[in-house]
Parts: C-alpha cells; sequence; structure tokens
C-alpha cells in the first residue's frame, strides 16, 4: 500500500484561482443565519448538520507511472496524489478492475488518468502496430466533451503520443475515421458503443486488439433498466475483445454508495476492487433541511398546500445573491431551473438592476460554448447565482461556491451528496439546503434527518438477466459475431433459456456453428437502451414540420397526450394531437401558466409468486404479474403555487405490462385488530399504497415514477385486501425486488411518514398522489397508520429469509 500522510485541510488538489475582487466566503453559519433572519423563516428550518472539516492523506504515485506522466501533473499545480488515487492506480497497474467510490471534488479522474496516460505512453513507444489504446464511456455526451478537454490540457507536454478524440452522434463524418484509425484515447457513451462501435466492429479491429483499459465514470447513473441495457453493452464489448486478443481492465468512478465493488461487479460481470477511503480534504460542511409553509390554498378535498420547492428555492437563491453569496440552486427538470432563475432575476431587480444579470439557468439543451461561458462566469464571480439541473451535477469543474441549494430531494443519497459536494469545492466551509417539495418522501426526509445523516448511500439497482433486457442483446451480439456455446455464462443464467424463444421469434438460427442474426436490419435497432423498447414517439412542431425530439413509447400515454405542456430546450409547447398509429406527437409553441399531470386507473393479476414471507397472518410476497394500465385525465396545475386548476378527461386505449411486483396481504382478523370496518378499508389500503410509493425511493435507486402501485380489498388472486407496488418495465427493473428484501424497514417509514404529518385527513405531503387515477379518492389516513402498525407487528426482521 502507498505511505500516506496528512496535510493542511485547506490545500485543495486543484490549482488554486486568485481570489476574486469583491467576493468574500463567509462562514456557512453566518450565511444560515441571515437566510432565517426574514419573517417566520427560522421555523422553516426542521434540522441543521454540521459535518466537520477533515484533513487531506497525500501519498506516493507509484513507481510504475512514467516520470513524464508525473512531471504533467505537477504542472497541473499537484505536487502529490491523494492516498486513493495512489491506491486506485495500483490496482489498474496491477491489471485488476477497480471502482473508486469518493465524494465530489475528490480527484477521481486522476486516479483513472494516471495509470491510463503512463499505459498509453508505454504503448506509443510499441515498435509496430498501433499500440495501446483506451476507451472512457459516460453517460452523457457534455461530460465526454469535458473530460476530452481535461486530458487534452494535462497531456499537452506528452505531445501526439496521447491522442484523445470524442466519437458521438455529433462526430463529423470526416472525423470518424480518423478516430477510428489513429486516437488512442476514444471517449464516447454507451448509446454508441451500443448502436455505432460494435456493430461495426471489423472497422474497430486495430483499437479493439490494443485496448487495455476502459473507464467507465459516473457508473452509480447506470441503475435501473437503463443500467441493466449499459451491463449488456459491456458484456458484448468484452466478447468482441476477446475474440481481438484484447482483455482491457475496467476503471470506475462512483459517487460514494454502498457495496460498490458489488454493483462494478453485476455493472462489468468482472471481480473489480474497491477503493473507498476518500482521502481528500474537506471543508466543513452546515447541512440545512427547509420545509416550506402551509398556504392559504386547498388542494383536493380541501387538503392543506405547501408552497412549492421552486418558488421557496428562488427566494433563497435571491437572497444568497443580494449577500454576494456564490450559489447554485439543484432542481430535478429544466423548466424548474429557468423558472427559478426568471423569478430570481425578476426579484433582484427589485433590488439592485445589475444584480439581476448576475443570475442564470445552467441545463442540458445549451450549445457547448453557452455552458463554456455560464462556467467561465461563476468561475470568475462574474455571476453569484446560478439554476441548474443534473447537466451542472455530473462531473463539471465547478469550484468556488459558497452554498447550494437543493429544490426537492433528487431521488439518491448518492445524489444528495454529489449535489452538496459542489460548495466548498476550493477547500473553505460551504451551506447545503435541502428545500423539501410537498410530497411523502421530503417531508420524511425532512422529519427524519437520521435517513440522511446517520445512513449510508443506498445500493445501485439493476437487473441484466431481465428477459426483456437481454433478449435484444443476444440478438445484437449473434449480430457482431455468431453466439456459441461458450459464450452464454458471459451473458448470464438467463441467456441458455431465451435462445429457443429467439430462434421461435424467428430473429435467430442455430446451425452447427452457432446462433446466428436472421434479419436484413440491424439488431442493435432492437432496443433504445435509454428506453423501453417500442417505436418511439416523434415530437413535431405542427406549424413547420421539424422534428424536435422523441419520447420513449411507454411515457407517451402520460407524457404527450392531447393537451400536455411538453418542454424542449427551454421552450414550452402544447400538445395538440398525439397520434398513436403513427407515433406522432403535434405540438405548437406556447406559454401556459399551468403544468399538466397524466392520471391513470390500473388493475393487475398474479402470474406466478417467486417468494412468500409470513408476516403474522399476513402475507409478503414477491413474483410475476401483469399489469393494465391507462391514462384517463390530466391535472393542470399553477406553475408558481401548485394550485389545481382543473381536470381534463383523455380517451387513450388501456396497455398491459409483464413485470414484478412485490404484495403484501392482511386477513379479516387482522382488520379487526387495527380496527378498520369495511367502510374505511378501501381508503385505508389506498393510502398505505400512496404512500409506500413516495417511500420506496429511499430503499431503492428509482424515482416514484419508476413504479406503481394498486390496493385492492378484495384482489380475485390473493382473496384477501391486497397492496401492489410493481416495477414500471417490462420484465421488472429491480426495484419491487428491493422493496421486499427491505419491507420492514421500507413500510415502517411509510407508516412514520403518515404518522407524524400534520394535517387532518391527508394531504400531498403523505398519502394524496399526484397521478392518481381515482383523484385520490378514497383515501383513509388513520385507518392506513392502524392497519401498517399492525401489519408490522407481525414483521420477521429479515424479510428474505422466506420459502
Amino acid at each position: 500500500m502507498p505511505v500516506t500522510h496528512s496535510v493542511p485541510m485547506a490545500r485543495n488538489q486543484r490549482p488554486s484561482r486568485p481570489a476574486e475582487s469583491g467576493v468574500s466566503h463567509p462562514s456557512p453559519g453566518t450565511v444560515l443565519d441571515r437566510l432565517t433572519a426574514g419573517a417566520n423563516r427560522a421555523a422553516r428550518i426542521t434540522h441543521t448538520e454540521h459535518l466537520p472539516p477533515r484533513e487531506g492523506r497525500h501519498a506516493l504515485w507509484p513507481d510504475r507511472i512514467r516520470p513524464e506522466v508525473i512531471n504533467a501533473i505537477h504542472r497541473a499545480g499537484i505536487d502529490h496524489p491523494w492516498a486513493h488515487q495512489a491506491a486506485a492506480a495500483e490496482h489498474a497497474l496491477d491489471g485488476e478492475s477497480v471502482v473508486i467510490a469518493t465524494g465530489t471534488a475528490s480527484g477521481k479522474s486522476l486516479a483513472y488518468l494516471s495509470p491510463v496516460l503512463s499505459t498509453l505512453l508505454d504503448g506509443s513507444e510499441a515498435p509496430n502496430g498501433r499500440g495501446t489504446t483506451a476507451l472512457y464511456l459516460a453517460p452523457t455526451k457534455a461530460l465526454a466533451a469535458d473530460q476530452r478537454r481535461a486530458v487534452k490540457d494535462l497531456a499537452a507536454p506528452l505531445g501526439t503520443r496521447i491522442r484523445p478524440a470524442v466519437y458521438d452522434g455529433d462526430t463529423p463524418v470526416e472525423e470518424r475515421e480518423w478516430v477510428r484509425q489513429y486516437a488512442n484515447y476514444v471517449l464516447t457513451n454507451p448509446d454508441m458503443l451500443h448502436r455505432g462501435i460494435l456493430p461495426s466492429h471489423p472497422r474497430w479491429s486495430s483499437f479493439l486488439r490494443a485496448l487495455r483499459f476502459v473507464v467507465v465514470d459516473e457508473c452509480h447513473t447506470y441503475r435501473g433498466v437503463f443500467g441493466s441495457h449499459v451491463a449488456q453493452v459491456l458484456r458484448r464489448l468484452r466478447r468482441l475483445c476477446a475474440r481481438y486478443g484484447s482483455d482491457p481492465v475496467f476503471l470506475l468512478a462512483s459517487a460514494t454508495a454502498a457495496e460498490p465493488a458489488a454493483a462494478a461487479g453485476r455493472l462489468t460481470g468482472l471481480p473489480v476492487q474497491e477503493v473507498a477511503d476518500d482521502a481528500s480534504p474537506r471543508g466543513e460542511l452546515v447541512f440545512a433541511l427547509w420545509e416550506p409553509p402551509l398556504t392559504e390554498l386547498h388542494g383536493e378535498h380541501g387538503a392543506p398546500v405547501r408552497r412549492t420547492a421552486t418558488a421557496e428555492t428562488a427566494d433563497l437563491l435571491t437572497d444568497l445573491t443580494v449577500q454576494g453569496v456564490r450559489s447554485v440552486a439543484f432542481v430535478r427538470s429544466r423548466r424548474g431551473a429557468e423558472l427559478i432563475s426568471v423569478i430570481a432575476q425578476e426579484r433582484l431587480a427589485e433590488v439592485d438592476r445589475s444584480l439581476a444579470r448576475r443570475v442564470a439557468a445552467y441545463r442540458g439543451g445549451y450549445l457547448p460554448e453557452e455552458r463554456r461561458s455560464l462556467e467561465r462566469a461563476l468561475h470568475s464571480g462574474e455571476l453569484l447565482g446560478m439554476s441548474a439541473t443534473t447537466a451542472l451535477e455530473l462531473g463539471i469543474d465547478v469550484s468556488g461556491l459558497d452554498a447550494v441549494l437543493i429544490a426537492g430531494y433528487p431521488g439518491t443519497r448518492a445524489s444528495l451528496w454529489q449535489q452538496a459536494g459542489r460548495a466548498g469545492r476550493s477547500g473553505q466551509g460551504a451551506l447545503a439546503v435541502l428545500v423539501a417539495r410537498d410530497d411523502p418522501l421530503d417531508t420524511y426526509l425532512v422529519h427524519h434527518p437520521e435517513a440522511l445523516f446517520q445512513r449510508p448511500v443506498e445500493s445501485t439497482v439493476l437487473d441484466p438477466d431481465n428477459p426483456y433486457v437481454l433478449a435484444p442483446h443476444l440478438c445484437a451480439a449473434a449480430a457482431e459475431l455468431p453466439l456459441t456455446d461458450s459464450d452464454l455464462d458471459l451473458f448470464g443464467p438467463a441467456a441458455p433459456a431465451l435462445l429457443p424463444q429467439l430462434e421461435a421469434a424467428r430473429l435467430l438460427r442455430q446451425r452447427a456453428s452457432g446462433w446466428y442474426w436472421t434479419r436484413r436490419e440491424r439488431a442493435a435497432d432492437l432496443t433504445d437502451i435509454r428506453g423501453e423498447g417500442g417505436s418511439p414517439v416523434r415530437v413535431v412542431e405542427a406549424a413547420t414540420g421539424r422534428l424536435l425530439g422523441t419520447v420513449d413509447a411507454s411515457a407517451a400515454h402520460a407524457t404527450v397526450h392531447e393537451g400536455a405542456v411538453h418542454l424542449h430546450q427551454g421552450r414550452t409547447y402544447l400538445v395538440r394531437e398525439l397520434d398513436l398509429k403513427d407515433s406522432v406527437a403535434l405540438v405548437e409553441e406556447a406559454t401556459p401558466p399551468y403544468s399538466t399531470t397524466a392520471r391513470d386507473t390500473t388493475s393487475i393479476s398474479v402470474l406466478d409468486t417467486d417468494t412468500t414471507v409470513p408476516w403474522g397472518e399476513g402475507r409478503l410476497c414477491y413474483g410475476s404479474v401483469e399489469v393494465t394500465n391507462q391514462v384517463v385525465s390530466f391535472l393542470r396545475r399553477r406553475l408558481i403555487t401548485g394550485e389545481v386548476l382543473g381536470e381534463t378527461k383523455l380517451d387513450l386505449p388501456p396497455r398491459t405490462l409483464r413485470t414484478r411486483a412485490v404484495w403484501w396481504t392482511v386477513t379479516e382478523d387482522q382488520l379487526d385488530a387495527a380496527r378498520v370496518n369495511p367502510e374505511q378499508l378501501g381508503g385505508a389500503l389506498h393510502a398505505a399504497e400512496h404512500a409506500s410509493i413516495g417511500l420506496l425511493p429511499l430503499f431503492a435507486t428509482c424515482d416514484r415514477w419508476d413504479i406503481g402501485g394498486v390496493s385492492v380489498p378484495l384482489h380475485p388472486d390473493t382473496l384477501l385486501p391486497t397492496v401492489f407496488v410493481y416495477d414500471g418495465h417490462p420484465g421488472g427493473a429491480g426495484f419491487a425486488e428491493r422493496a421486499f428484501h427491505t419491507a420492514r424497514a421500507w413500510l415502517t417509514a411509510t407508516r412514520e411518514a403518515i404518522a407524524s404529518c400534520e394535517c387532518d385527513a391527508g394531504c400531498p405531503s403523505c398519502i394524496q398522489s399526484p397521478k392518481c387515477g381515482n383523484g385520490n379518492d378514497p383515501l383513509h389516513k388513520r385507518g392506513a397508520v392502524r392497519l401498517l402498525t399492525e401489519l408490522l407487528r407481525g414483521a420477521p426482521e429479515d424479510p428474505s429469509s422466506g420459502d
């Protein structure tokens, strides 16, 4: 192991920037005190967590890193690596795949770049052929472009021996041949690997033959169905590399995550070493949980409505800008980012017109030069405030921030800490504020801070063996090279049973030498690795015929139905018509003062029960189900307040989905013990279902929109009152399975979330759902609490111990 020693806390590894004139770095406690000085502001803070500063621990570079690379790193202003960087480089040079799972701004890029650049230099001295190559994969094109710039700058002293190049959908045709033939560090994304590189592998033969390293950046983003697809793409890459005689080492970079080596192993199919002891320094972090106040407005059935996280965050960003505190506000949607920026600018103009120009929005969809300009303005202090989507979260270099505002829980603790880590990136203290949305999960978290600060980050959930994911990749692999029996272990235990089904569907044909792709069309086009299959719906501007983009077929009914508000690159459109036959949504530009939310109804049938665990007299089950879903209407909500303006009926056909689910049943005796009578039963089950869907993202890396639920007072398959929660993806995505294995903790949190809400009969903070097709009726809050209390009374410690 490398020798380590401590360094002063404030010594950041990046070369330090001179302090900007007129920009101070007040202590985070002082900044928070100023934010809470207004009327009733202090009461909105439900908890404040103080994370102490941490000293950094340096080490020495492994002696196998070439001196030229170490000198280039010195020229960048970095004298010594942190201990975790040196440890990761050792694993890489030993030929061991490794995942680096450390905090934001901990120098993960240098941890993998140092061995990669050193090995590329070794390869450049090979007497024959191309030498050594490396492949870099990023989840977004923007991040790959950023990394290319970083590599080019770092490797500038090494001359033409390091030849980085981006290869993605934006690469001009005339440049692509040069990249294939001459680049030795190719930066791309999983989509291009799936559709462009692997199907054309003969043209990449010299690159693949020399491939020594595969870098998988931001690997914690590969979860659920998308992560399962990427896992199979990486298995196809490994298979082709073996065909050309190479066996690359995988270097993965992740935000802090639970069991990173296990998750990286599921993603790559390889044993992976783990480096998770973050040796970089950190300044003091003050983390506040903030709950917006109740308004005088009323929602469905007279439920109280809180002020929106968007409006509250815009106010806080305004106040921070007035204080001269450099800040970023993270928000989940592009529209939200634009809205926070506009509101803050309007309010700043009332104070000082020059301040309005010092706030801007940053999101995906901007041109690269626009994004670079905004980043430079934030670095220099020209911009004081920015509202941003996750386009800024993923690895972009932004340092010198004093505060981060997070408008709504971002879905996982890993993302929360990644966003909070953007503040204090130059080593100084920082403030982070989580502003709760009016929903069960956010409300639970701001009143249960231990769920954020005393629990490890969640496991990354993916299921490469999902047959709906695996089948198209077996076809793609067969089209690349005929599949043989010896290949099947690589693709997992579900592969052998799928081959006869693919042959019966006339997609593959078995011959003596293996399984062959039989069709003329490209096998890689069978699946969109970010979507669900089926023809994507094209979004077309009615007046011009211009194609704005596409929407997954599975999401089209809920997102581009007639009357839906559709956002594209900062512009707002209304859907005029959804043509399901031709898979086209016609839209026209508009500026409605509302957003839209689809509502649906669902029925469910049990196909197969894999596991049943007794919970007292009740049962917890996991298995396969068929879900029939129909979008029936949509709500219009006022943008700033979230007030419901009206509901419009829709006439769309039902759709079926075969997927995986977790469900629980209760008996009549349990209902009697819980004092839930027949008139209350439907509302109690319905309320428990809504709240449990809202809380599941705390236990599985999913969004509440990735899952669905059904509650039935008497289900025909169980013959008992039953609540189902299912994966919203064909074949499942691993979320329901995670719910099954954490059911006791998950349903305990659900009960607490309902019981601790201050409303009388239910509200959006506890049991009302924005996508309920039954208009949130019936719901019975107290009945749900009593029912869950009785169910949990019989829960075993480990729900996975059943037969």
